[in-house]
């Protein structure tokens, strides 16, 4: 699976200042006592037909028609909810409705919120909505949000654990959402589609506007969505479990619809944040060792070959198209769960949840697009990866995807072969010479069963491959002394003028791979500029 690469002149919009807000926001045990009357509890209108089936066909029927973008009403008032005033509106507990044992709670319109979304509660064939009333919030007296009247509406809902002092699950903003993983830690988004991501031309953010929240019979909680903008619309069915200590399992059924032509169709998109790691340490000069949310891109191909991508922070945007067809599985990953290596007793980089997409539908040919944007700090999402199909969505079209998100510690994939552990650059040449300028030093690390036990005379080779007029110089592979890692390192010399190499590398006895397939990114230009 080999990369290209496609440079467009231009940034995407982060979004983390939302999830941000997001984050900050209390549950509703942790709030003091409520000041208005009491809530005897959610109000809900008078029942209407429901079935996924019927919510496919409002979201084709949409697509037939030209886009309305819902009003915004008030922006003068929803200007003034700013990240303090809407943290300091808390969601009262009485008012939470109860899906079998599982609380929803809902979010305020706010200034980073400002367009609505309808709430159901389906019972049966039946769905209720949730009528939005400011006495389901705490508010200070002075807060702006009183202002806003009582039809304002919700931003969004989360889902919380039953003693509902924890939320596992957010909606919020477009079509994002969010789960905290094994270890408890919001961390990257997923979203329901991306469009025109990482192009020249506007990127599209298609909107989530209805919900409809039940119980399966099995105790799991459904959320079905119906999704709008202007160049496509879809509906959505996610049944979705939290497992203690395992994270959260989420079965996604999309149908999509379009208005218009599309040219990049990003499906089951994944949005994160990476800054600096080990790798590029020379890119901050910031206290902490490490910070990202993720620190590569996992792909597991059609053809069954295991794939590491670090993560890059470049300086300008780069998309990578990682070409497959039928492929098993991709995600963003958080490998290192040392604190030691972010030191972050505030945001435990550590703890953030990796997610693996795993496709339960045959998807056919397309590639694992991966958009990475230059940052400078630690409050932009600045990655984003998706899976894009071979054929490009035209205007009347419909197209089906079927998939399983994995929100946990580790992906559950099974991986017999070692798996990379560290990626490092340096100064290429040797101690105690004069280093060359235009030479720099890659250092691999894997570790895994294959490699325990095995010493340095036993035959353990690597495996580089470059592209043409690009010189690996000297690549050899020692274990680390004291420890059952494998080491793989080289020096990097490319012709004058390249900017951007990509590698492939993986250690082999006697001709087997014994570690997953390495892709190393490495935009000369930049890491010479700066290291």
């Amino acid at each position: 699976m080999e990369p290209t690469l496609s440079l467009p002149p231009i940034r995407l919009t982060a979004l983390s200042l939302l999830t941000a807000l997001a984050m900050a926001l209390p549950a509703a045990a942790d709030q003091p006592a409520a000041t208005p009357a009491a809530v005897a509890g959610p109000m809900l209108s008078a029942p209407t037909e429901f079935s996924f089936d019927l919510l496919a066909a409002r979201a084709a029927a949409l697509a037939r028609q030209p886009h309305v973008p819902a009003p915004v009403a008030q922006p003068e008032v929803l200007e003034k909810i700013d990240y303090d005033a809407h943290w300091r509106i808390r969601f009262r507990p009485e008012a939470t409705v109860m899906l079998g044992d599982t609380p929803a709670q809902f979010f305020h319109l706010g200034t980073y919120f400002r367009q609505p979304v309808k709430v159901f509660v389906v019972e049966g064939a039946s769905a209720h909505e949730v009528v939005y009333s400011p006495s389901y919030f705490d508010m200070p007296t002075d807060s702006p949000a009183r202002a806003l009247g009582a039809n304002a509406g919700f931003a969004g809902f989360r889902l919380m654990r039953p003693d509902m002092k924890s939320d596992w699950i957010s909606f919020l903003g477009a079509a994002y959402f969010r789960s905290d993983g094994a270890l408890r830690q919001f961390g990257l988004s997923a979203r329901g589609a991306a469009l025109n991501t990482g192009l020249s031309i506007p990127e599209e953010f298609p909107r989530f506007t209805e919900f409809y929240l039940e119980t399966a019979p099995d105790g799991r909680t459904i959320v079905n969505a119906l999704l709008d903008g202007p160049s496509m619309t879809g509906a959505y069915r996610m049944v979705m479990r939290d497992e203690t200590g395992k994270g959260q399992v989420m079965d996604i059924s999309s149908r999509l619809f379009f208005r218009a032509p599309v040219e990049r169709l990003g499906i089951a998109p994944l949005t994160s944040m990476f800054w600096y790691s080990e790798s590029n340490r020379f890119q901050s000069s910031d206290w902490r060792p490490e910070v990202h949310d993720t620190d590569g891109l996992m792909i597991h191909t059609g053809a069954g070959e295991h794939i590491w991508r670090p993560l890059n922070n470049p300086d300008r945007v780069v998309t990578s198209s990682y070409f497959d067809r039928d492929i098993k599985g991709f995600g963003l990953v958080q490998r290192d769960r040392d604190f030691n290596n972010y030191l972050d007793d505030g945001v435990f980089y550590d703890k953030r949840p990796a997610v693996w997409i795993e496709p339960t539908s045959a998807w056919g040919p397309g590639a694992v697009q991966l958009v990475e944007i230059p940052t400078e700090d630690e409050i932009f999402d600045n990655i984003v990866t998706f899976w894009n199909p071979e054929k490009r969505p035209q205007a009347g079209e419909e197209m089906r995807f079927d998939y399983r998100l994995h929100w946990s510690d580790v992906p559950p994939v099974d991986l017999e072969l070692a798996r990379t552990v560290a990626t490092r650059v340096g100064n290429g040449g040797v101690p105690g010479q004069p280093r060359p300028k235009d030479v720099i030093k890659v250092v691999v690390d894997f570790e895994g069963k294959p490699l325990e036990g095995l010493a340095t005379q036993d035959g353990v080779k690597p495996e580089v491959s470059a592209p043409a007029g690009v010189e690996v110089v000297n690549p050899f592979a020692v274990r680390v002394v004291g420890t059952d890692q494998w080491r793989l390192t080289f020096d990097l010399k490319a012709p004058a003028g390249t900017d951007t190499v990509d590698l492939r590398a993986y250690l082999a006895l006697n001709g087997a791979p014994l570690t997953e397939t390495w892709l190393g990114q490495f935009h000369l230009g930049q890491i010479n500029r700066l290291r």
